[in-house]
């Protein structure tokens, strides 16, 4: 398979970055020029950013008609961050900064502090499921001001539209999503929108690209914005993704008892971008056991390379950034994912594909 490497001109991270410069705010990272450029056509009463999960452009093209409202008002092809899945992307939606930045690596992270693997969403231990924590790892350790607090607080109008978000009880379904966005939307005043909705990825893990399911929930989100947009006036209307999707094979990481030999601890990060701090004395057998087990199947880079590549991002790292990677990082460039326990998803993403990669940018003007 081709590998696709982010592109940090043109990624999720510089998306909020180009709403802050667009209300006098200086971003932290470049801005996205594309949407730059709508931004100056027309000031728009509302600025509507709307991300479905996992809608990668290569989802979008299976199951979408090419006379469908998406691809009618497709503008352009962006790039996801490294990794290209939710923790990393998302995170930089919200913050206008790259993964590097954050510290949000993926769906696990090794926390150095407690020396634990934190599940950053369900602030739970990934290999002890009784231990629990009387607060929030992630945000203890490597906390970040949102854009929609910051326009707030430089008295401008923000607001988060996600049932993961505060007064998310609310919102049950995608439907919920769009009725609030357009709630919001008649309220008076110009102000920017930010929408999550966790599909088409919820579905496209459990059934894959292709399956019947995909095709139904990807055909009804479109259907829904398309609703949505017809609704709202002096409005630019945007949809992403966070990340694409690529259809899998799954491996398991202890039946490879040699590669769990050499490692001090079980890895974190994601199933197709494994981090591994590695015993100090096999250091040199652990790049050719990936070789031996799985040839071209990932990529082996290690911490330097790592670094040297800014694969994770540009400019000033956080501080635990490098604590957090590991000794060697293993990225899939093909169709497997390695988990550190049993999985049965039939499709993934947070590999170096352009499937996982490439994303659409889509703007429809009201």
């Amino acid at each position: 398979m081709m590998i696709q490497y982010p592109d940090y001109r043109n990624c999720t991270a510089n998306i909020p970055c180009s709403v802050l410069a667009h209300f006098g705010i200086t971003p932290d990272v470049p801005t996205f020029a594309p949407m730059d450029k709508l931004l100056c056509e027309k000031e728009y009463k509302n600025i509507v950013v709307m991300l479905l999960d996992g809608m990668g452009t290569n989802v979008m093209e299976k199951h979408l008609s090419p006379d469908g409202f998406f691809r009618q008002h497709f503008i352009c092809n962006m790039s996801s961050t490294f990794p290209p899945t939710t923790v990393a992307s998302t995170t930089s939606v919200l913050s206008g900064l790259y993964p590097s930045q954050t510290a949000w690596l993926g769906w696990v992270g090794y926390f150095p502090d407690i020396e634990r693997n934190i599940i950053y969403f369900l602030n739970k231990d990934n290999d002890d499921k009784e231990a629990e924590f009387s607060e929030n790892i992630a945000y203890k350790y490597l906390s970040y001001e949102n854009i929609i607090d910051r326009l707030n607080s430089a008295g401008k109008k923000a607001y988060i539209v996600s049932k993961f978000a505060e007064g998310g009880e609310n919102i049950k379904c995608f439907d919920d999503i769009c009725r609030q966005v357009e709630n919001y939307c008649a309220k008076d005043g110009r102000k920017y929108i930010y929408a999550y909705c966790d599909e088409p990825d919820a579905t496209l893990h459990h059934e894959g690209i292709g399956s019947a399911a995909a095709d139904k929930v990807v055909n009804e989100l479109e259907a829904a914005v398309k609703a949505l947009a017809e609704k709202l006036e002096d409005t630019l209307l945007m949809i992403i993704a966070d990340h694409g999707h690529i259809n899998i094979e799954n491996k398991t990481l202890t039946d490879y008892p040699d590669i769990c030999e050499c490692l001090l601890r079980m890895p974190s990060i994601e199933a197709r971008a494994v981090n591994m701090f590695v015993k100090p004395d096999k250091k040199e057998l652990l790049p050719k056991l990936f070789k031996k087990h799985f040839g071209r199947e990932f990529l082996v880079l290690s911490k330097e390379e790592v670094l040297e590549r800014q694969l994770f991002g540009e400019g000033k790292p956080h501080p635990r950034f490098e604590e957090m990677l590991g000794d060697y990082l293993a990225v899939a460039v093909d169709n497997t994912a390695l988990n550190t326990y049993a999985r049965d998803y039939k499709s993934n993403h947070a590999g170096l594909t352009p499937e996982e990669m490439t994303i659409p940018f889509i703007a429809v003007k009201r």
